[in-house]
């Protein structure tokens, strides 16, 4: 059975007809005229950047750290006179 693709209550490809099955879940679409349309193609673009859109989203955690703090924790933890880097005014070593 040919599952066409809905697009706001019409067939994408034209066909018209009571006894056709549409759907809007586009991995279910089997009609082949459904699936060369300019809605499906646009309908499936969309999808996939939502789905990378959202794996990336996912993937990247923006966590504000404090930078100095770390660096200077980590200089401390050194043995002997380490030296801070420049931009850390009065303080020539830690």
């Amino acid at each position: 059975m040919v599952i066409h693709f809905n697009v706001e209550g019409h067939l994408a490809c034209g066909h018209k007809g009571k006894q056709l099955t549409a759907s809007k879940e586009l991995n279910r679409v089997k009609c082949r005229s459904c699936r060369n349309t300019d809605a499906y193609k646009q309908a499936r673009k969309d999808q996939r950047n939502a789905a990378r859109r959202s794996a990336r989203h996912a993937k990247t955690t923006h966590v504000a750290t404090n930078w100095r703090a770390e660096w200077i924790e980590r200089l401390t933890a050194m043995a002997g006179l380490q030296r801070l880097p420049r931009g850390f005014a009065g303080q020539a070593f830690v």
